[in-house]
């Protein structure tokens, strides 16, 4: 993967780190923005103990000029853009086991899960088009969720994961005579910081203890990235345990993650593009 650039929005902590710790792992250079100077530091860190190369990018994700300028300056120091993973994301603080209805919460939600959870992946993703389309190739691959499938958190979570997966269908349509592909990608639900701060043992009926590792989806996404047959399966979703399963890997530890089908009875994901 020598020479390959990504950059991994919202880097500085949680899926994103892990995500970027897990490209390292597989010798890309790995840009990563956030707010956070020390956060984004530490993935660098991390990213180059793992084997890679880290560079860190502040940027406010919810100012559309600023994540312009982000995707730009990425694509300027190094002369090209291979893979865009749109991670970043924020979330207003609300109860996850017993989660308040959407009349209870405050329109201000959408602020957050709408205006970065989606608004800020779209406008990365109409910044490293134009990119990609001029190299003839690169990967843009949206971090979405059970949610789009499954009631999961909230109403508005739901309505951004799935306005995230509706994201990678239509782009990918639009985009695939250019050999630029889009995918989505379903973590399972992931030990991050936060979560084991929070004390649950459960979230939507799933144990913390099967939860994945943010590493394993940078591990994952390495491989999706690197399989050749990709372009096949633009505008589909991947999911992270199944995946793992496809690719031969596991988490750090050596264990097999769970897929989360089980959330919403199973089922497809998202249809497959219509013939070219």
């Amino acid at each position: 993967m020598t020479g390959r650039v990504a950059l991994v929005t919202g880097g500085s902590k949680g899926v994103g780190q892990g995500i970027a710790v897990g490209l390292g792992e597989a010798g890309w250079t790995v840009h990563v923005s956030g707010r956070d100077a020390d956060r984004l530091q530490a993935t660098v860190d991390r990213v180059e103990a793992a084997g890679g190369k880290g560079v860190a990018h502040a940027c406010e994700h919810t100012d559309d000029a600023d994540v312009q300028r982000l995707v730009a300056d990425v694509h300027g120091s190094a002369g090209r853009l291979d893979l865009l993973v749109n991670n970043a994301w924020a979330g207003p603080r609300m109860n996850h086991v017993t989660p308040e209805k959407f009349w209870e919460r405050p329109l201000s939600d959408w602020d957050t899960l709408i205006s970065v959870g989606l608004r800020a992946h779209y406008v990365a993703t109409h910044a490293a088009a134009p990119l990609m389309i001029a190299q003839g190739s690169g990967v843009i691959v949206n971090i979405s969720s059970v949610g789009t499938r499954a009631y999961l958190h909230s109403t508005l979570y739901g309505i951004s994961k799935a306005g995230l997966d509706k994201l990678t269908h239509d782009a990918a349509l639009e985009l695939r005579e250019h050999g630029v592909s889009v995918v989505s990608l379903w973590p399972g639900l992931v030990r991050t910081e936060q979560l084991l701060a929070s004390g649950v043992d459960n979230i939507a009926g799933v144990p913390v203890s099967d939860a994945e590792t943010p590493e394993l989806q940078g591990r994952v996404l390495a491989a999706i990235a690197a399989d050749p047959d990709l372009h096949e399966r633009t505008g589909t979703v991947f999911i992270t345990a199944e995946a793992a399963k496809e690719y031969g890997i596991t988490e750090p530890d050596g264990g097999t993650p769970v897929s989360p089908r089980v959330m919403f009875g199973g089922g497809p994901v998202f249809p497959p593009l219509p013939p070219a």
